[in-house]
């Protein structure tokens, strides 16, 4: 869209000089407007309904005390979202417990807030046992493997809900949305994937080793097997798809989640009963 960056960043009082693209966005194009603006808009028709969602939930999230930008400007005829700039950088590589105590805190009270009407559902999760099967059949698993990890399915079956209650999420928690100072929280970005969804779904944008610290801060009760479970099956689907990715967000090459729960296992004795 030529001119546009410039054409919003006069409405707003910022001269052209001071309009620069953003090295980061994935679904949106992204410019900085001065110091403390930023504009967004969909690199494709496609992309248009995250704009629209995150236009919707984030003064709702704002309302119910959330710790992110405000929406400055929204036009559903381009479309673009304007909001304000969050001070500070990604959370990538940070592990520090209190900075993660306080994204869950934050999550906690999104879940509080009335979901905004035509918010997207989250779509059922596949069948453990079966993707377990069927990895099996495709021979991406060895039988005992495929057995052992069907048994794991069948322990934390009883301690995961069928149907939860679905909620606000931001659905994209991941540390490249989640913006510090040092370890201080200053925002959490990104809307586009918000939904209504089981909570537990976005603790598994988050890599399981800060995950006990964000579920500590949440207040989560007897949530782990729950949180565990999606980590799980999600890092199992990635094993169908084992193009390399080299995507910003953790969770994008195909080996990442396997390692992760490795990694978790192997070092954090607190969620031992689990496996």
């Amino acid at each position: 869209m030529d001119g546009l960056p410039e054409a919003v960043a006069a409405r707003h009082g910022v001269p052209p000089e001071k309009v620069h693209p953003a090295p980061v966005g994935g679904a949106n194009q992204v410019y900085l407007l001065g110091d403390d603006l930023i504009l967004r808009f969909p690199r494709a028709r496609a992309d248009a309904p995250r704009l629209f969602t995150e236009a919707a939930i984030i003064p709702l999230a704002r309302r119910g005390g959330v710790l992110t930008p405000a929406v400055v400007e929204f036009d559903a005829t381009v479309p673009y979202l304007v909001t304000e700039r969050v001070r500070g950088v990604e959370a990538q590589g940070v592990q520090d417990a209190r900075l993660y105590e306080n994204v869950g805190r934050e999550l906690a009270k999104l879940h509080r807030v009335p979901p905004p009407p035509d918010l997207p559902v989250d779509r059922p999760a596949p069948d453990p046992w079966a993707l377990v099967s069927d990895l099996r059949a495709e021979g991406r698993l060895d039988q005992d493997g495929a057995e052992w990890l069907a048994g794991w399915f069948d322990r934390l079956a009883p301690r995961v809900p069928i149907a939860p209650l679905r909620v606000p999420i931001h659905g994209d928690v991941a540390p490249q949305n989640i913006m510090v100072a040092g370890s201080t929280l200053t925002g959490l970005i990104d809307w586009g994937d918000a939904m209504l969804a089981d909570p537990a779904t976005e603790f598994a944008k988050l890599p399981l080793v800060v995950v006990p610290f964000a579920l500590r801060g949440y207040g989560g009760i007897n949530m782990e097997p729950r949180v565990l479970w999606h980590h799980l099956v999600w890092a199992l689907a990635r094993l169908r798809d084992p193009a390399p990715s080299h995507d910003r967000h953790w969770s994008a090459p195909p080996a990442s989640r396997l390692l992760g729960l490795l990694r978790f296992f192997a070092t954090d004795p607190a969620w031992r009963d689990l496996a």
